[in-house]
């Protein structure tokens, strides 16, 4: 803590401190993060944002209980994002040592000709020494300076060097001249500035609802698309939905149509292969039906004999017959031939002779017939007689 020893004006200014150690500081200093911090401290007042440039009559001050433009304030936050984000892609473009591998660290080298020692630590060494004790030193006594050359006086009389109110009155006229040329100008200037700030605030009137219209064409064309896109779907899986609804259909008719005598042809086939069969059926068509057609062959035959037989006897008797019939008609023929005059005793003789040879005929065929029905008979007792037997 720095004392300061009060003396008496005549004395001389002294200063003096109680000692206290020196801080241990780096030998370099740290490196910054960035190019420049936005709200460092500058030692040049020209990047100081406290200090106003330009014209001051101008200056748009806003009132205490005036809020701040949202506009402006969105524009700031966004230059400042655009700048963080600059900064942070020079900070990612900026070469940088690759991190070291596990186990090892980076160290400082130095690149320069003649080494040095580096060390963040500062060599300090103490050093004592007795000196004498002070005496009490007097007070200095009050410095004049010698006198020197001669004294000389000058009287000016009144209007002997100028007259100001006349010498004063062109620079005031000129300063006052000036200064009024230099109001209008700004004067004008700042009607300048006041209407392009108006047609700028136009301008951007215009843009903003040039732009709320934009958006809103373009959120209505978005709609429209996004509506359409929709539509567009919901047709195009209701298409499909139907086509498979069509598919399923079709395939479920053909697999009906395709099952629907299946089951019935596998177990036809089956049936007819021999594999479900019905036990008495089977033994039917096994042994019965083998016996039955072997004497039902035997009967046939034995018929088709008998018949052949009838059929023999039948042709054998209608062959006499008609032997017998022509013998007879040429008897006839040479009675008729032979006289006239006995024609009437003759035909009645010839005519009882004829009768008699067709009821003999007549007898024969009924005893054909009535041995064919009998035998007939005896064929029909014999077979369920037989079949009773098996």
């Amino acid at each position: 803590m720095a004392t300061t020893i009060v003396k008496p004006p005549n004395s001389t200014y002294t200063f003096s401190s109680q000692p206290k150690a020196v801080q241990q500081r780096k030998k370099y200093r740290e490196p910054t993060i960035g190019l420049q911090d936005e709200m460092g401290n500058f030692g040049n007042i020209m990047y100081d944002r406290r200090i106003i440039r330009g014209n001051t009559y101008a200056l748009h001050t806003l009132p205490a209980h005036a809020q701040p433009d949202p506009i402006e304030l969105q524009r700031q936050q966004e230059a400042k994002r655009r700048a963080l984000a600059r900064r942070k892609a020079r900070e990612q473009l900026r070469t940088r040592t690759p991190e070291p591998v596990h186990g090892r660290k980076h160290i400082d080298v130095q690149t320069e000709l003649y080494l040095e020692e580096l060390s963040d630590r500062i060599e300090e060494a103490d050093v004592e020494i007795q000196t004498d004790a002070f005496l009490d030193r007097p007070p200095s006594p009050l410095f004049i300076p010698q006198k020197t050359g001669k004294d000389i006086t000058t009287q000016i009389e009144a209007g002997d060097l100028f007259d100001f109110d006349l010498e004063v009155k062109p620079i005031v006229e000129t300063l006052t001249g000036k200064t009024l040329e230099q109001a209008l100008i700004e004067v004008a200037e700042e009607e300048e500035l006041a209407e392009i700030r108006e047609q700028q605030r136009e301008y951007e009137e215009m843009r903003n609802a040039e732009m709320i219209e934009l958006q809103r064409l373009e959120e209505q064309e978005r709609r429209l698309r996004a509506e359409k896109e929709r539509r567009m779907k919901q047709a195009k899986d209701a298409l499909q939905l139907e086509q498979e609804i069509q598919q399923k259909i079709a395939a479920r008719a053909f697999a009906k149509s395709y099952l629907q005598d299946l089951v019935p042809s596998v177990f036809n086939n089956l049936r007819e292969n021999g594999y479900f069969y019905d036990p008495v059926e089977h033994e039917i068509e096994i042994s019965f039906m083998p016996w039955l057609m072997d004497r039902t062959m035997k009967q046939v035959n034995q018929l088709v004999m008998g018949r052949t037989l009838l059929d023999s006897i039948i042709r054998d008797v209608v062959s006499r017959r008609t032997d017998d019939y022509e013998k007879l008609e040429d008897i006839l023929r040479q009675t008729i031939l032979s006289g006239v005059d006995m024609g009437t005793s003759t035909g009645d003789q010839q005519q009882p002779i004829i009768e008699d040879e067709q009821q003999q005929n007549e007898s024969d065929i009924n005893a054909n017939a009535a041995i064919n029905e009998e035998a007939e008979e005896r064929e029909d007792e014999q077979i369920p007689e037989e079949e009773a037997e098996h």
